[in-house]
């Protein structure tokens, strides 16, 4: 690990805490890499306080606070967006007021500081979505800007017109408007780096904003190096196979269920799915289990803590994520660090992370065919259990590619790449300058 505690990096993150899932857990993984790298002043929202004093040792975090008007519209917006089920695309859309207060105060308390370079580096990196401009880039005249990373915007394949109106994307539309946003559009031109969390969006962002130069492809999620375990030699006489995820339509538990009653008797008998996760889908998965009659080959347990998961992993074979949306697809990367072998979809996220070594990835054309591709990639594994152990080798290599620490040691070199730039274009202007008074 190299570090250099001279460099002074300001990183804005509204969402960070370690107690959390998503958005904010991933935060705290980079603020946590980071600050063991670099002089590190975080600055985040209140809401993160109480779970960040516990572990803040003696290092700077700004908190910003947000006004008695804000809570109260947030509470009338999550209640309204989370009726039969939570319609993501009109509270992001709605929740907005929410981060555009958080991104005012944060400018009106730093620009001072930016302008005069107390800061080497102004890295803004959560909300995640790539919808939210950065006010505090208007202070950045000498000092390298980095965004990201930034990840989302990712449609529903064609093929699932059923499960996107269960998922309200009738008022994806709505994300159009966020171009309208003041700053939005110069958040991206003018900053020094933009990183990109899958390739969809490097390519939507590239396309959006005539911009190529200066985005970099860097996947948002990671894995602790503590998680990651050794490659199956072997497997039992039963094949266990695991989906953890939220149980909502997009993720796909449903498509895994109808694939096992499609295998041969023999097959069949011979494995065992358990499903991690809550959601709105769980009783018509229950249903669809029972009317299956795979009540002794499927297992739910309901939520389980963040942390109780891994022992789930270990005790698996195979990982049965068909989640047809994943930005990320963080399981997949917990899968693969436990020796899991991955039978995903092959859009956006998911299809970056696994390759054909770790697994297999099957084109979302339609429900249908991905139910008889995953029943007949499951019997694969399950008739040759070499090809399994094979896959769980290389799952765990592919892995570390991933680990926080590599990743923040990346973070800290593109600190330093970004300072020298900023330095080189302030020496060719200074030159500029002078040949032009010569003249």
């Amino acid at each position: 690990m190299e570090t250099n505690p001279k460099l002074k990096v300001l990183l804005v993150m509204e969402q960070c805490n370690p107690e959390w899932a998503s958005v904010p857990l991933v935060g705290y993984n980079f603020y946590h890499g980071i600050r063991k790298r670099v002089h590190t002043t975080l600055v985040t929202h209140v809401r993160n306080e109480k779970a960040l004093e516990k572990v803040r040792e003696d290092l700077e975090i700004v908190y910003i606070h947000e006004s008695e008007w804000v809570k109260r519209y947030y509470g009338v917006v999550a209640r309204m967006t989370s009726k039969g089920g939570v319609n993501w695309p009109l509270q992001h859309a709605l929740s907005y007021p929410v981060y555009g207060e958080f991104n005012r105060q944060v400018y009106r308390r730093f620009a001072r500081r930016v302008i005069q370079k107390e800061y080497d580096v102004v890295h803004a990196m959560t909300p995640i979505l790539p919808r939210y401009p950065v006010k505090l880039l208007k202070a950045c005249r000498e000092v390298p800007f980095l965004l990201g990373p930034v990840n989302g915007g990712v449609p529903f394949p064609e093929g699932f017109t059923e499960v996107a109106r269960k998922e309200f994307a009738r008022f994806n539309f709505l994300r159009i408007f966020s171009r309208m946003l003041p700053g939005y559009a110069d958040t991206y031109k003018h900053a020094d780096r933009v990183l990109a969390g899958s390739t969809y969006t490097k390519n939507m962002l590239k396309d959006l904003f005539d911009i190529d130069d200066h985005m970099t492809l860097f996947y948002e999620n990671g894995i602790s190096r503590d998680f990651v375990g050794t490659p199956r030699k072997s497997t039992p006489e039963t094949l266990r196979l695991l989906f953890v995820g939220r149980l909502v339509p997009y993720k796909g538990a449903d498509m895994v269920i109808e694939s096992l009653s499609r295998l041969g008797d023999r097959v069949r008998s011979g494995i065992h799915l358990t499903i991690v996760g809550d959601g709105s889908e769980k009783e018509s998965l229950e249903k669809q289990t029972r009317d299956l009659g795979l009540e002794q080959t499927v297992t739910f347990t309901g939520w389980i803590d963040q942390n109780e998961t891994a022992r789930y992993y270990r005790d698996s074979d195979l990982f049965c994520f068909p989640s047809i949306r994943e930005f990320g697809g963080a399981v997949a990367l917990e899968a693969m660090a436990a020796g899991l072998p991955c039978i995903v979809a092959d859009h956006a996220g998911l299809g970056e992370y696994v390759t054909e070594e770790t697994g297999f990835k099957i084109k979302p054309v339609s429900r249908e065919f991905l139910v008889n591709e995953l029943s007949d990639k499951i019997a694969v594994l399950f008739e040759n259990r070499d090809l399994l152990c094979r896959m769980s080798v290389k799952a765990i290599d592919r892995v570390g590619e991933f680990e926080w620490e590599r990743k923040a040691d990346r973070l800290a070199e593109i600190y330093g790449e970004l300072v020298e730039e900023k330095a080189k274009v302030k020496n060719a202007v200074g030159q500029k300058i002078g040949t032009d008074r010569k003249n």
